[in-house]
């Protein structure tokens, strides 16, 4: 019998060992990359997240201490390590991924805005003016905050501190009345303190003609964000997607001639957006973390942090007198007031629905934000009916001088004090498209998954949280696109 030739075959296996053996990452040799620019230093106080920033990336969780074993061998002489399973499904340990982001005082986590402010091109002279904004706080807080994301990726290196335009109190669809300050509805100096943190790049002003160099008769640019791209038939409400590129494009716009003068220190030029500019930016393009955190910039003010936590405090007190295990109780938002539109849910779809969930969850007592007290009353006497369960409201709740200053605030202001009540309820019930609603929703989704939490299942229970009757059935025409456009 002919002796095989071995030696072929046995050089092949010799030389596929030592490929693996050299080739195989080590795991401690690749530190997270979502995580590594974390070394600079951020200042930090008491508004702030407390977990400082680790001084240098941290190891992968399957990495062992180096200080309980001796020095690793040379390269060579190491086996292949090996991730346990178990440890891949766990994000590692963040700064801010210990916090609970869907309460309305979170400390601000700022590594995921310095992130952005990081990685942008800036443009010395370029200020953008964030304050065309309108209705209630689901829109005035979008409006805001698509602004000053467009003026990051544009490489803005000023920003006015973002005015409010106020509601009528009288005709509450006429949404153009005066300006008023940012601390009308927000905490200014938790905005300063996150910019001057992250984004020290940037310089605040107080207002337009604080700004140097724009004269006695400021010329601004208005522009939509659109524009600065082909988007080839797609719906006019469709978010934009070119946002990748509208940093580069607008620059380029900005430096030709035919449209100004490029801007400079000394002659700066000012940008404001046309009106409508809303559900632009698909949020989940910066990730899970600055999607999760960008709303902390805007922070309620303490006026009405105050008054919505005594508020809850009194609900949570009424719902354990009334038998409910730690306080529980269910929030609901029935949007039915003289402002809402035709082919948003009517009362009789709303209150449905509603009673429908306090019956399946079993609640004994709910907490109701309404502007309609017509409809409010209504509603609390179906509920005594239908489900057994009583329904209260803030001025029920609140007496003596703590009603007195409720009842001063304006309609959009007495709402702010709902939201914070209604974040503290055990499950939500609301109506879409109401931007409030919708809001409140991802805000109370951010208990799922803190950082990284995942997208809202749109027209479901899945997260156990919220619901919201409506149609879901039109992407654009039900107003769809307000969850792929609204930070929490």
């Amino acid at each position: 019998m002919p002796r095989r030739n071995i030696f072929l075959p046995t050089l092949c296996i010799v030389l596929l060992i030592g490929i693996w053996t050299f080739q195989l990452p080590n795991s401690r040799s690749y530190p997270h990359r979502s995580v590594d620019w974390l070394e600079s230093k951020l200042s930090s106080d008491s508004s702030f997240s407390s977990s400082a920033p680790p001084s240098s990336p941290p190891s992968p969780p399957s990495s062992p201490p180096s200080s309980s074993k001796p020095k690793d061998p040379p390269p060579e002489a190491q086996a292949p390590e090996l991730v346990p399973a178990q440890t891949l499904s766990t994000p590692p340990s963040i700064p801010g991924n210990d916090i609970d982001l869907s309460q309305p005082d979170a400390p601000f986590v700022p590594w995921p805005l310095k992130r952005v402010c990081d990685e942008a091109t800036w443009v010395e002279g370029l200020v953008y003016i964030c304050d065309n904004n309108s209705g209630g706080v689901g829109n005035i807080r979008n409006y805001i905050q698509t602004c000053i994301r467009y003026a990051l990726e544009a490489g803005a290196t000023g920003l006015t501190i973002p005015r409010i335009r106020k509601r009528s109190e009288e005709d509450l669809a006429d949404l153009f009345t005066e300006y008023l300050p940012f601390s009308y509805m927000f905490d200014e100096q938790r905005f300063r303190e996150a910019f001057n943190t992250s984004c020290p790049q940037i310089t605040l002003y107080d207002s337009v003609n604080d700004i140097p160099g724009v004269g006695e008769k400021p010329k601004i640019d208005l522009i939509t964000p659109k524009d600065f791209g082909n988007r080839e038939g797609c719906d006019r409400q469709d978010q934009n997607r070119h946002t990748d590129r509208f940093g580069l494009t607008f620059r380029k716009w900005l430096h030709n001639e035919k449209h100004g003068h490029p801007p400079s220190k000394e002659k700066p030029r000012l940008i404001r957006f046309n009106w409508g500019v809303l559900w632009d930016w698909q949020i989940y393009r910066d990730g899970p973390e600055f999607a999760s955190t960008f709303g902390g910039i805007l922070k309620f003010n303490d006026q009405l942090l105050r008054l919505g936590n005594k508020t809850l405090e009194k609900m949570h007190a009424f719902a354990r007198k009334d038998g409910a295990k730690d306080g529980a109780f269910l929030g609901i938002h029935l949007r039915t007031e003289s402002d809402a539109l035709g082919f948003w849910p009517t009362y009789d779809t709303q209150s449905e629905a509603y009673l429908k969930q306090a019956q399946k969850r079993g609640f004994q007592t709910a907490y109701l934000a309404t502007g309609n007290l017509t409809e409010a009353d209504k509603f609390v006497d179906a509920a005594i009916e239908m489900a057994q369960m009583r329904v209260v409201t803030k001025s029920d709740l609140l007496t003596g001088a703590d009603l007195e200053e409720l009842e001063s605030l304006s309609w959009d202001q007495q709402g702010l004090v709902d939201f914070v009540v209604l974040l503290g309820s055990k499950f939500f019930v609301g109506a879409m498209p109401s931007s409030f609603s919708v809001y409140m929703a991802i805000k109370r989704h951010l208990k799922t998954g803190g950082l990284y939490t995942r997208p809202y299942k749109t027209g479901t229970e899945g997260d156990g949280l919220s619901y919201l009757v409506g149609k879901y059935d039109k992407y654009w025409a039900g107003w769809l696109f307000m969850w792929d456009g609204m930070w929490p």
